[in-house]
Formats: structure tokens, C-alpha cells, sequence
């Protein structure tokens, strides 16, 4: 399995499409016309493209049922640009080896070089199916992106994810649990000994959030953080007791918990009523030597547990995060990646790819 094209074509290419991107406003919920790119784009390699929503996806030219699929999966939906931007964050910029732009980083420079790396192997003759869904709402963890495409793509094995990791391979990573809380004490006036301050309740609650540690910590992902990150009461005025008091929490939980258990644990010890945003974006992890691990590691490539969510979290089948860039730039002002994390981006997805169709035939051949 050595189909190489020219390395430096592939690169061209995919700049091409990144600054194209960038330049396209694609806001969770709102990347219609980046889906429109990701489609001529694929089009222009007379590769067919499918579409549902805002989620495109092609199988390479030789797709067999009877062979494991491997999923390219990145998405092209960005966050809004912070108020500290000092370019425009739609004008695609190169200076000093960097590209500015906002999605540049987060995924951009990721999803052009695995779409580059699918045309690179779309007529090839391989041991395995390549399927390409460039998806979206991931920013927002929407139910209109990779969740709902799943629906509509063949059987996949196994999963390349492509998010900013400075090309180490993230084998797992946390989930995240959002809650809804609520403190309900009783209203009075504020200049008499009168009422419950519902707004004090909260406050011990947040205090045994802040100090409290689960017991179980990963050696991947290690313990389950928690984070309170907004409060807020009813109140206007200065002069009530406030009769509720809410407040929100962010909990990264390690894959040696449940939601289900984090969730009883702390019911058991706070007061306020507590109600989960969503359960689906739960941790996840793919075996040590599943052959897209063993073939990277064959590579020389490091592996680590990912503190932040992805759409690994909505795939119930192993996936692998890995991808050009660093998450440390996601979201910052004048966001940007170094356009030759790209072009080594294409080259480290191919050879992974190269050496999953080796260890596949490996753990085929020990099977028979």
C-alpha cells in the first residue's frame, strides 16, 4: 500500500481550500456555504459527494462491504471570533510560516489535510474503505452534525478523527456533563432577619463542588474535573432575599465513571435540584493496540489522554484523535496554525494509514 501522490500538489490543494474556508463564515448552525465548498471541492476530483444537512461525505472509488471501513472525520464549523481579533478573522493570512484566520487551527488545517489524504487514496486499490464526512455543529456538540450523519453512512470500524494535537494521538479523552442547578430558599426583605437566601445555599454547594475529588483517577485522563462557571439570581433590586439562586457546572468525567454516577454522587451532597443539559458526550477510549494505535506507534508517534470533547464522544465504535495544530490555539484571538503542520499533517495521516493496512493484515492473519 504505497500510493503516494505528489506530496506537494496534495499540500497546494488543501491550503487552497483552507483559505477558502476561512474566508466563509461557518458558525454552528450556519455552514451551508463551507458545506458548499467541501462538496466542489470534492466534485473537482470528480469524486461523487453526498450531503445531508450540512454534513458532506464520500467513499473512495473501490468501496467493498466485505472490507473494514475507516472513517476521516473532521468538521468545519467554527466558534464566533473573540473581541480581542486585531485582523479580520474572515481574510486568510500567511505570515511567517503561520496562516490567521479563525477555524485555521480549530479544525481546519485537520479537515483539508484528511480530505486531501482521501483523494490521495480515492482510487487506489487498499486493504480497507476510506470514508470522508467533513460534519458540523461539533462547537456546539449539535444533534445536526456527526450524530445524526452516522444515520446515514455504511458500517464504519474504526475512526480517524482530525482535531488540533500537534499530530500526537489522543487515545482518549474526557466527557463532558453540563448541569443545570438550582438553590430554592424563601424570599424577604433584605433590612429584616426575614427569608432563606437561596443565593447562600448555592454557595455551599459550589463549595463542596470546588473542593470535593472523586476518588477514581485515570491514568489517561486523570480525575474528573469540576468547574462552576455561572451564577446567577432573579433579583433586580438590592433589597430581596432571593428565593432561588442557579447556577451552572462543567464536569470533564474520566472514563472510570459513569454520568449516571457522577450525577448520584452529587445529588447525594448538595441541596440544589440538579438537571443534566445532555448525557451523550460521554468519555471515550480506544484500545492500546488497536491496529490505528499500533500503526502509529510503529511510527514513533506519542499517545495521551485529551482533556477536551470532541465528536469522538458521539461515535460508538474506536476512534483516534490526531490531527495538525495545537489545541492550546483553539478559540484564542487571531487564531492561526503553521502551514507546515499542514503539509506534515497529510504526510502523517498517509503513513498511518499505510501502516493500519499492515497491522490489519497482521491481526488478520492471527485471527486465522
Amino acid at each position: 500500500m504505497n500510493e503516494i501522490k505528489n506530496i506537494d500538489e496534495l499540500f497546494s490543494d488543501a491550503i487552497g481550500l483552507l483559505k477558502q474556508l476561512i474566508a466563509t463564515p461557518s458558525f454552528s448552525k450556519e455552514e451551508n456555504e463551507t458545506a458548499d465548498l467541501l462538496e466542489k471541492f470534492l466534485q473537482q476530483k470528480d469524486i461523487k459527494a453526498n450531503r445531508y444537512l450540512n454534513n458532506v461525505w464520500a467513499t473512495n472509488k473501490h468501496f467493498d462491504e466485505n472490507k473494514k471501513t475507516v472513517l476521516l472525520n473532521s468538521h468545519h464549523d467554527t466558534v464566533k471570533p473573540n473581541n480581542g481579533y486585531t485582523l479580520d478573522p474572515f481574510e486568510p493570512v500567511e505570515k511567517d510560516g503561520k496562516l490567521y484566520g479563525l477555524g485555521s487551527n480549530d479544525a481546519g488545517g485537520a479537515l483539508v489535510a484528511l480530505i486531501s489524504v482521501f483523494v490521495n487514496f480515492y482510487e487506489a486499490e487498499i486493504p480497507f474503505n476510506l470514508l470522508f464526512a467533513g460534519t458540523a455543529e461539533e462547537e456546539i456538540s449539535g444533534q445536526n452534525g456527526v450524530e445524526i450523519l452516522l444515520n446515514h453512512l455504511p458500517k464504519i470500524d474504526c475512526a480517524i478523527v482530525g482535531e488540533p494535537t500537534l499530530l500526537n494521538m489522543a487515545v482518549a479523552e474526557k466527557g463532558l456533563l453540563v448541569l443545570d442547578c438550582m438553590a430554592h430558599g424563601k424570599a424577604g426583605h433584605a433590612a429584616r432577619n426575614e427569608g432563606v437566601n437561596a443565593l447562600y445555599i448555592a454557595m455551599k454547594d459550589i463549595n463542596w463542588l470546588s473542593t470535593f475529588q472523586f476518588p477514581k483517577i485515570s491514568s489517561l485522563l486523570g480525575p474528573v474535573h469540576i468547574a462552576v462557571t455561572s451564577i446567577n439570581t432573579p433579583n433586580k433590586t438590592h433589597n430581596i432575599v432571593p428565593a432561588e439562586c442557579s447556577f451552572l457546572v462543567d464536569i470533564r468525567v474520566n472514563e472510570l465513571y459513569t454520568f449516571d454516577e457522577v450525577i448520584s454522587i452529587i445529588k447525594e451532597n448538595i441541596s440544589s435540584q440538579i438537571q443534566p443539559r445532555s448525557i451523550r458526550l460521554n468519555s471515550s477510549f480506544i484500545k492500546e493496540n488497536h491496529p490505528l494505535v499500533l500503526a502509529g506507534k510503529k511510527m514513533g508517534i506519542s499517545s495521551y489522554g485529551s482533556p477536551t470533547c470532541s465528536d469522538m464522544a458521539l461515535m460508538n465504535f474506536p476512534s483516534l484523535k490526531i490531527g495538525p495544530g495545537d489545541s492550546a490555539r483553539s478559540h484564542i484571538a487571531d487564531e492561526y496554525i503553521f502551514v507546515n503542520e499542514i503539509k506534515e499533517g497529510i504526510k502523517t495521516y498517509i503513513h498511518l494509514l499505510q501502516n493500519f493496512g499492515t497491522e490489519l493484515n497482521h491481526s488478520v492473519n492471527k485471527v486465522e
